[in-house]
C-alpha cells in the first residue's frame, strides 16, 4: 500500500497549485476533486480487480482532462495501471489499454492541446511500450519462480515417497527372513520335542537369535523414522559380510549350504552393499519358506564393473511365486541400474540371478 500512497500524494500535490492558479467554478472543481480521487483509488483495488481498474482509471482520466482546466500529472495513474496489468499476465489487453492512451492523446493534440506535441506523443509511446514490457517480463519472473517452487515440492514428495518405499522394502525383508525362520523353526520344534529334545532345543535357540535380530534391526529402522533431522547413517543394516548370519540360519533350516565367491573381493559402495545382502536374504529365505530343499548353492561374483549374485536350490515346489518378496528384489537391482530374474530351472529348482553395477561411488 505505500506506493498507491505515495503516488496519490504526488498526484494531488501536483494537481492543487493548478487548481489554486486556475480558480474554477465549484461544480467544475468538485467534479474534478471526485474523478482525481477516484482514479487514484484504483491503485489500492485488490489484484484480481486490476484490469477494471485500468479501464475505469483510462476512461475517468480521459473525461478528466477533457472537462477540467488544470491537466495535472493524473496520466501517471494510467501508466500504473498500465504496468500492474501486464504484470498479472494480461500483456493483451495492457497492449490495447496502452493503445487507448495512446490514441486519446494523439486526438487531443489533434483537437488544439498545444501542450502536446510530437516529440511527446513519441516520449508517451515510448514509456507506453516501456511499462507494457516491465509488467510483462515481471510476470515471467514470476511464473518461473512458482514453476521451480513446484518443481521444489514435486521432488520432495518423490523423495519422501521413495524413503516410504525404501523403509517398507526394508521391512519387509528383516521381518520376512526372520519370522520365516522362527516358523520353520517352531514347526521343527513341534516336531521333533518328543522323539528329539536335542533337535528341538536347538530349533528353540535358533528361534531366540533370530527373534532377538529381528528386534534388534527393527530398532535401526524405526531409529531412522524417528531421528528424521539426523544425517542417514552410513553403514547399512544388512551388509555381505554378514553372509556367515544367513548361511548358519539355512543350515539350522536343514538346508545344506554351498558359497562360492568368484573375482577378487572389493569394498562395495553402501547401496550395492546393502541391495547384495538383502537379496540374498529374501532368496534364501523363500527357500526355506516355499521350496522342498536340501540343497542351496550361492554364488557372488565381484567382477570389474558389477557384481553378479546368484542363488539356486534344488528344490521341487520352486522358491515360490513371484510376489511382493521378488518385485522387492527387482526393485532394488534396478534402482542400481541393473537387473534381476528369478525362476524354476530345468531338472528342478529355482534360481535367483542378479546383477548390481558398482555405479560411480564405487
Amino acid at each position: 500500500m505505500l506506493f498507491p500512497a505515495v503516488l496519490t500524494a504526488l498526484v494531488v500535490a501536483g494537481t492543487v497549485p493548478l487548481w489554486l492558479a486556475a480558480p474554477q467554478p465549484a461544480p467544475r472543481l468538485a467534479l474534478d476533486v471526485v474523478l482525481m480521487l477516484s482514479v487514484c483509488g484504483t491503485l489500492f483495488l485488490p489484484r484480481r480487480h486490476v484490469l477494471a481498474a485500468g479501464v475505469y482509471a483510462l476512461l475517468a482520466t480521459g473525461l478528466y482532462y477533457v472537462l477540467s482546466s488544470a491537466d495535472g500529472p493524473l496520466i501517471v495513474v494510467v501508466m500504473a495501471c498500465l504496468y500492474a496489468v501486464a504484470a498479472e499476465g494480461r500483456t493483451n489487453a495492457a497492449v490495447g489499454l496502452g493503445a487507448a492512451v495512446v490514441i486519446g492523446v494523439g486526438l487531443g493534440t489533434l483537437a488544439g492541446n498545444d501542450e502536446i506535441n510530437g516529440i511527446t506523443l513519441i516520449m508517451m509511446v515510448g514509456w507506453v511500450v516501456a511499462l507494457v514490457a516491465l509488467g510483462a517480463v515481471r510476470h515471467g519472473r514470476q511464473e518461473a519462480l512458482r514453476a521451480a517452487v513446484r518443481r521444489t515440492e514435486e521432488e520432495a514428495r518423490l523423495r519422501a515417497a521413495e524413503e516410504r518405499l525404501r523403509i517398507a522394502r526394508e521391512l519387509h525383508d528383516v521381518v520376512g527372513h526372520h519370522l520365516s525362520m522362527i516358523n520353520v523353526q517352531a514347526g521343527t520344534a513341534l516336531h521333533r520335542l518328543d522323539r528329539d529334545p536335542g533337535r528341538a532345543g536347538a530349533a528353540l535357540g535358533v528361534i531366540k537369535e533370530a527373534s532377538r535380530e529381528t528386534l534388534r534391526e527393527l530398532r535401526a529402522t524405526l531409529g531412522v523414522l524417528r531421528q528424521v533431522d539426523e544425517a542417514e547413517p552410513t553403514a547399512p543394516a544388512g551388509r555381505l559380510d554378514r553372509l556367515d548370519e544367513l548361511v548358519r540360519y539355512a543350515e539350522l533350516a536343514s538346508l545344506e549350504t554351498t558359497v562360492t565367491v568368484e573375482g577378487e573381493r572389493r569394498p562395495l559402495p553402501a547401496g550395492v552393499d546393502l541391495a547384495a545382502f538383502r537379496i540374498l536374504q529374501e532368496s534364501i529365505t523363500n527357500v526355506t519358506r516355499h521350496a522342498a530343499a536340501r540343497k542351496v548353492r550361492v554364488r557372488i561374483a565381484y567382477g570389474p564393473a558389477e557384481l553378479r549374485l546368484e542363488v539356486r536350490d534344488d528344490g521341487s515346489a520352486g522358491g515360490g511365486p513371484a510376489g511382493g518378496g521378488v518385485r522387492g528384489m527387482r526393485e532394488r537391482a534396478r534402482a542400481l541400474g541393473g537387473e534381476l530374474a528369478a525362476g524354476p530351472v530345468a531338472g528342478g529348482g529355482f534360481r535367483v540371478r542378479a546383477r548390481l553395477p558398482y555405479g560411480e561411488d564405487a
